[in-house]
């Protein structure tokens, strides 16, 4: 089942952000996340009218949100988004099914273009977003800095509209 997000989730979402925060390359941040952190983001999402929704399958199998791509006005219809699933959640559907949720949402909400920021070193990410319909847009070379080496960035684009 997909739905949004409640603080009692933020324990849970931060389980299976941190692993892929800490361990991987999957995203450049080397910040981990709290529950309580995670707690004043979703409140703040929710302010601003962005999703955070998650997959429950009787725990939390995975997450999917998005947020303003850039600043200022001309940018408001397009948006980035964030999609994490846990290990067991993986070639199981719940990837497509956040997606989904968090596309309609945005559709909803009159957005016409959803970039996602994927992780050059991470191939099954960028096999996924293309599998959804994301096309490549543009490589950022070394953007991002972890682990003691240089990572490049994929930008990756979806027409809502």
């Amino acid at each position: 089942m997909i739905r949004v997000a409640t603080a009692a989730d933020c324990a849970a979402i931060a389980a299976l952000w941190n692993p892929i925060i800490r361990d991987t390359v999957v995203t450049f941040t080397t910040a981990e996340k709290s529950a309580e952190g995670l707690a004043v983001t979703l409140a703040e999402k929710a302010s601003a009218g962005f999703p955070f929704l998650v997959a429950d399958r009787g725990g939390v199998l995975g997450f999917a949100t998005y947020g303003a791509f850039r600043a200022g006005p001309g940018y408001a219809r397009t948006v980035e988004h964030t999609i994490i699933l846990g290990p067991e959640a993986r070639g199981q559907g719940v990837g497509r099914a956040l997606m989904a949720a968090i596309e309609d949402h945005a559709r909803a909400a009159g957005i016409h273009s959803m970039i996602a920021g994927v992780s050059a070193a991470n191939p099954d990410g960028r096999a996924f977003h293309a599998a959804v319909g994301y096309g490549e847009i543009a490589l950022l070379p070394q953007v991002g800095f972890k682990f003691g080496r240089w990572l490049d960035l994929v930008l990756m684009q979806k027409m809502l509209n």
